[in-house]
């Protein structure tokens, strides 16, 4: 990524942008830890179903806000 820089706002504006995005993939990883442990009990599968659905809603929404 060569992006050229006119001011110490933009980059520090990048730099927010990456950390968020850090942050999300982050916690998509936890997310992902916590789905596969739950999906090793079959009679957790579909409370696992239901609530990755939900994160995986909230994460698409903030995602969306922060592009």
């Amino acid at each position: 990524m060569n992006t050229t820089y006119t001011s110490f706002k933009e980059i520090e504006q990048d730099l927010r942008k990456l950390n968020l995005q850090r942050q999300i993939a982050v916690e998509e990883m936890k997310l992902l830890k916590t789905e596969f442990k739950e999906d090793l009990q079959p009679y957790q599968w579909l409370s696992t179903a239901l609530s990755a659905i939900k994160k995986y809603g909230i994460f698409y929404l903030v995602r969306r806000l922060f592009r």
